[in-house]
């Protein structure tokens, strides 16, 4: 414990914290005991039945997706993720990266009831890959569900955790070791009982979790200390609890140390000293660290008169907007408080670019020099701004934000250019903060901004040298601002607002609206302009300027100057939001046609990869499906569009659709393909595929294959041995006028088909045969899962130079054990209802099943009067126990039954009615002689 001790204290820096003075008032529940890590945690809460129930302000700002867009939609597809598996022996960092859901993913490490804590790297709504911690737990009774907390890993591994020392809060920060840094920092949890030892706070914790009463949330936070809390692994030997860090709280330690991290004009002269003359023989050079050039005498003259214009206490108006018109207003002032410097005496309002040799030969003219016209004489009216070049440098700004904004069609790169291009140069402090709408709806919204406007910083650039910017909203973080705030008056009246001097009053309202009012001696004192960024008549959001009291307020010249660079970047912006749009619908279609989870399906295991030929691109023209069928069957398809590009895949998502409601009609796997083919005829003679098409029974153990021209599967036997099935080839979809046969097999339990496409196999001017006698050799361990084979399948026969598509599929057949089903054929008789509510109830007793034989005898009586009322030879009755009850009532009759409201004192009607309101699912299909009707109930808990 010492020498753990010792190493948690050695990575802290104190020179780079802020303690909180003695009589600062103290924040409500942060008492931490001892060390823990303060970092802002995203919350998701999945229900019972895989909808999202809360979606916290944190996950809005991590994931991109709104709260009101996620609430109560399924949890699965939401998040798409990258998540590298390595094969045995392999390592991490090479294994085949493949693509799966985050939430789907959680579920399934926590299947088992344990929790779970990792890295998992998500795809936020920006399509922008975010390496992401994870902490998850399976909610027992009687809450239920999945509780996932999610930190983002890069600002952690980059900078390191902040820390929370004994009772005060104090912002320390973390200094990597000497070796590595941070970069093995990953999430961990705590051994079980933190909260009950009185070593974590409970409060703090408390308020992240879900709403509800104080007892409910007492009574989860104890499940979560039984199950271990979330924590920060820095190296083998250090493990720290983790902290819900509150930004406000943050910010206001940034306030508390105002007086010692941010030094006054004097104070930087002092260090600084005094700023160095031009030279005719070298350009000025751009200074981001220490004081920057003085103002020209003209520029500090401007200052003062503007400033000796206004009054004090006097209100300010949008720049641009003539005083005759009325405007809201914002009570500003252009004296500074009495703890800011006067901004008479700070530094160039622009700073200029570093000039480059004049074509001409002669030498460059100082700044502060007339210009003179061709009597030597100064220039007329333009004079003022000709002598201290600030018209020259407004020119040079505008042709620099032409060239270097807008490079690309990355909303948010195009976002940094601009402000890259404004600090220090125009600005200690840039951000563009754009409307949340326009980023996550695919329309324009219809009303103008108001003061629920949502915006999302998308960009932030500062000085590092002017001071410290704890305080300011970080990138990819939600707010609003109200009209009464600077920014909320420029994004609605779509006009830029200048503030020469945030005064007091000011620096309160647009305090509260950052998160605090504690940040109003943070802001005080400094100049501000905020202009809109509008373009084809929208107004996307906001530029936002900041200067610090050591440089020249800005002034309505700047403000008219950079009204024009913001018209100029703001097309930019829509440039690449409708880019952006535009792939962001071709990406949801593509994602739509390949599934991301393989089906849970009672006694088969089933694992999949896709691999496009082209990077670009999400699919191409191959295809996989694993779909459920009656009687715990399960229908296997593999197939592949001749041909790559759009094409193909637009092709390949028709096939798959019309596979799907084929295998809907409970078809043989030969009839199915012949409709296909017809189907394809009258698509057009381009629709042109080989499939494969497999229907497993795990209560008979067979399996029927069906080929239209596919690549044959191979069936992986439990002694390890591979066979390459011999099935009739048949001709590819599309072709026409060939049959297509069907072969039926008998597999054991614990043997595996491995279904793929000739990519997997084929070689450019090599054989086919030699990838096939690949697989059938040992290649796949039985004992392995289908996860795992799929991984040592890619590794061994996938490279990366090959150009086309990859579709694997691996199902391990488990069976049913007989014990587990129950089949009664009942005659097409009312009175065998009776019979059936007792065979119901005596095979639920036999099972130890009695909780749920109230139930099921009812919807079973329901389902078998309806089957009896319409059937004309049979009716059949099973039962079957997997990870949940299935009831299957299949007759003779093809008519599906449908949900119809019954008469308000009728005495039928009722049936499906019941069915829908009390079991956990329930469906209907067609056989290929008669229907089936089938239900749903969960297994009680032991």
């Amino acid at each position: 414990m010492a020498a753990r001790r010792e190493q948690t204290e050695s990575m802290v820096a104190e020179s780079n914290s802020t303690p909180r003075p003695a009589d600062a008032e103290a924040v409500p529940g942060d008492h931490p005991t001892g060390v823990a890590a303060l970092v802002r945690l995203a919350l998701v809460l999945i229900d019972r039945a895989g909808r999202i129930a809360q979606w916290s302000r944190a996950a809005e700002e991590l994931f991109g997706h709104r709260a009101e867009v996620a609430h109560d939609r399924p949890a699965s597809g939401l998040l798409p993720a990258v998540e590298p598996l390595a094969a045995p022996g392999q390592a991490a960092g090479s294994a085949v990266r493949r693509r799966c859901d985050a939430l789907d993913t959680l579920a399934a490490l926590t299947a088992d009831g344990r929790p779970w804590a990792g890295q998992l790297a998500v795809i936020d709504r920006e399509e922008h890959l975010r390496d992401v911690l994870w902490w998850a737990w399976p909610l027992p009774d009687p809450f239920g569900g999945l509780l996932a907390l999610a930190a983002d890993a890069r600002p952690l591994r980059t900078a390191g955790p902040r820390l929370a020392l004994g009772e005060r809060l104090l912002p320390f920060a973390a200094t990597p070791p000497a070796r590595g840094g941070f970069h093995r920092l990953g999430a961990a949890l705590t051994p079980p009982g933190r909260l009950r030892a009185g070593l974590l706070s409970a409060d703090r914790l408390a308020g992240l979790l879900p709403a509800g009463s104080a007892a409910r949330r007492a009574l989860l936070l104890d499940v979560l200390d039984q199950a271990g809390l979330p924590a920060l692994r820095l190296d083998p030997a250090t493990v720290l609890p983790v902290l819900p860090a509150d930004p406000q709280t943050a910010a206001a330690h940034a306030a508390a140390g105002l007086g010692r991290r941010y030094p006054t004009a004097q104070q930087r002269a002092a260090r600084v000293g005094p700023p160095p003359q031009p030279e005719q023989s070298a350009p000025p050079a751009r200074t981001v660290r220490g004081r920057t050039p003085g103002p020209l005498p003209a520029q500090r003259e401007t200052a003062e008169r503007s400033a000796a214009a206004q009054p004090s206490g006097a209100v300010g108006a949008p720049a641009g907007v003539p005083p005759t018109t009325p405007a809201p207003t914002i009570p500003t002032t252009t004296t500074p408080p009495p703890t800011a410097p006067p901004p008479t005496g700070g530094g160039a309002a622009i700073e200029p670019a570093a000039a480059e040799p004049p074509a001409n030969g002669r030498p460059p003219r100082r700044s502060d020099q007339p210009p003179t016209g061709a009597e030597g004489a100064p220039s007329g009216r333009l004079s003022p701004f000709l002598t201290n070049g600030q018209a020259g440098e407004q020119l040079a700004l505008l042709n620099e934000v032409g060239g270097k904004v807008g490079t690309t069609l990355d909303l948010g790169f195009t976002a940094h250019e601009l402000c890259q291009v404004l600090v220090p140069r125009v600005a200690d402090f840039a951000c563009v903060d754009l409307v949340d709408g326009l980023i996550s709806d695919s329309e324009l919204p219809a009303a103008r901004p108001d003061d629920d406007t949502m915006l999302r910083r998308v960009a932030l650039v500062y000085n590092e040298t002017g001071g410290a910017w704890d305080h300011v909203l970080s990138e990819g973080s939600l707010v609003s601002m109200p009209r009464r705030t600077p920014p909320g008056m420029a994004l609605q009246l779509n006009q830029p607002v200048l503030v020469p001097v945030i005064s007091a009053d000011v620096a309160v309202d647009y305090a509260i609206a950052l998160g605090g009012a504690r940040l109003a001696q943070v802001v005080s004192g400094r100049s501000m302009l905020v202009v809109p960024l509008s373009a084809r008549g929208t107004v996307l959001g906001i530029l936002k300027l900041l200067r610090l009291p050591d440089r020249a307020p800005f002034d309505e010249s700047d403000a008219a100057t950079l009204k024009e660079l913001a018209v100029r970047a703001a097309l930019s912006l829509d440039n690449a939001r409708l880019h952006r749009a535009e792939a962001r619908v071709a990406t949801t279609l593509q994602r739509s046609m390949i599934p991301t989870r393989p089906p849970q399906i009672p006694g088969v295991q089933i694992a999949h990869r896709y691999l496009p030929g082209d990077p670009k691109a999400e699919v191409g023209g191959d295809w996989f499906d694993a779909i459920q069928l009656p009687g715990s069957r399960v229908a296997l398809v593999v197939g592949d569009v001749m041909g790559h590009g759009l094409h193909s895949a637009a092709a390949m998502g028709r096939f798959r659709t019309a596979m799907q409601t084929l295998a809907a009609l409970d078809l043989p796997p030969g009839q199915l393909l012949r409709h296909l083919d017809n189907l394809a005829h009258k698509l057009g003679d381009d629709h042109l595929a080989t499939c494969l098409y497999a229907v497993y029974d795990p209560i008979n153990r067979t399996c029927e294959l069906a080929s239209a021209g596919h690549v044959p599967p191979v069936l992986v036997h439990p002694d390890g041995s591979g066979e390459l099935l011999e099935i009739p080839a048949g001709a590819p979809i599309g072709v026409g006028g060939v049959p297509f046969v069907a072969k039926t097999i008998d597999v054991s339990d614990g043997s595996m088909l491995v279904l793929c496409t000739d990519g997997l196999v084929e070689v450019r001017g090599g054989d086919i045969g030699a990838g096939l006698a690949a697989l059938c050799g040992n290649l796949i361990d039985p004992r392995q899962s289908p996860e795992q084979a799929c991984d040592v399948v890619l590794k061994r026969l996938h490279s990366d130079d090959r150009k086309d598509d990859v579709a694997l599929l691996v199902a391990r057949f488990d069976g049913v054990a007989p014990s587990e089903v129950a089949t009664w054929d009942l005659r097409v008789d009312h009175r065998e209802v009776r019979r059936a509510r007792s065979l119901v109830r005596e095979q639920l007793a036999g099972w130890h099943l009695e909780a749920l034989s109230d139930i099921t005898e009812l919807l079973v009586s329901e389902l078998v009067t309806n089957a009896v009322r319409v059937a004309r030879d049979r009716v059949r009755l099973q039962l079957i126990r997997v990870d949940k009850l299935l009831v299957e009532v299949s007759d003779d009759n093809h008519n599906l039954p449908s949900l119809e409201p019954a008469e308000q004192l009728g005495e039928t009607g009722r049936g499906l009615t019941l069915v829908t309101k009390l079991a956990e699912r329930w469906g209907t299909a067609r056989k290929a002689v008669g229907k089936v009707v089938w239900f749903e109930l969960p297994l009680p808990h032991a």
